[in-house]
């Protein structure tokens, strides 16, 4: 019977790896390794679509399960399956077997343990504190050890970790601004008629600086409420200096935020790109998804 499965992600997924796995399978066979040498029965799989990520967590909760990711969008992608799997339709969440918190849509989520493939020192596994070493994440999924995180849901389906940028520069590269709404529970930050540099939706610390300019003071994926922050440009004006440009930042946090753009807007969440054309809400889950530590 299998203990705990490694799960990495192939070509065909939402964030396609060489060779058929993401990263070098080095760590993953040394997890591998360290897990059997403890008498524990493992089985590695690489899933290359969304139906083979699916296959995977369906061992969930009767194994342990490790993601091995090169970067945090590929996490990112597991997770919206387990979402998927996990959250009742609106309609039978009061039937759900599983209990509910109120200020939630899906039930507590199974643990899992990250396996970090690449050196980048950004990535959330470091911002998070998490082990790093193939040893030092076996040793965590077998201590039992979990750490609950807060997950943002959003009506596109999907789910962020860390955070969501919007705006800041166009497709070429350079800096832009934009048109949009921005709401944060009751409190408007833009109201669509004035230009916007950029916009951050943060869970976590991934975007709470950008290029030198702070925008999310405090970020904490474990507060309960979700942080946003949009930077507006100011022209300021003196009787015998050119006018200079100031960037103004405005700041709120609380359950939920949606940013309606007027025209198509370039966005990164959890480092996948995409462009944001329409409406988008996310909103807390709070404590959502967990994590093995020490």
């Amino acid at each position: 019977m299998v203990d705990v499965v490694v799960l990495a992600l192939g070509e065909g997924t939402s964030c396609a790896c060489e060779n058929g796995a993401c990263g070098t399978r080095t760590p993953i066979l040394a997890c591998r390794d360290a897990l059997r040498t403890a008498s524990v029965q493992v089985e590695t799989v690489v899933a290359h679509t969304d139906a083979e990520i699916d296959a995977a967590l369906k061992a969930l909760p009767d194994v342990r399960l490790v993601v091995a990711t090169a970067a945090d969008g590929q996490l990112r992608a597991v997770m919206r399956r387990l979402v998927r799997m996990y959250a009742p339709a609106p309609s039978k969440r009061a039937l759900s077997a599983e209990a509910i918190p109120d200020d939630r849509t899906l039930p507590d989520l199974p643990p899992i343990g990250v396996l970090p493939l690449g050196p980048d020192s950004t990535d959330l596994v470091t911002r998070l504190g998490l082990p790093r070493t193939p040893a030092d994440v076996a040793a965590a999924v077998l201590g039992g050890n979990v750490r609950r995180l807060d997950l943002l849901r959003n009506d596109a389906g999907s789910v962020t970790l860390d955070g969501v940028l919007v705006g800041g520069v166009d497709a070429s590269g350079s800096a832009s601004t934009y048109l949009a709404r921005v709401e944060v529970d009751d409190t408007v930050l833009a109201d669509g008629t004035e230009p916007v540099l950029m916009s951050v939706v943060a869970n976590a610390s991934r975007y709470a600086t950008v290029d030198g300019l702070p925008l999310i003071l405090s970020p904490d994926m474990s507060d309960g409420i979700l942080d946003v922050a949009v930077a507006v440009p100011r022209a300021s004006r003196s009787l015998f200096r050119r006018p200079r440009v100031e960037i103004e930042v405005r700041r709120a946090h609380g359950r939920a935020v949606a940013i309606t753009p007027r025209t198509d807007v370039p966005f990164v969440d959890d480092g996948a790109e995409g462009t944001l054309t329409r409406k988008r809400s996310w909103w807390m889950e709070r404590s959502a998804w967990a994590v093995y530590v020490p």
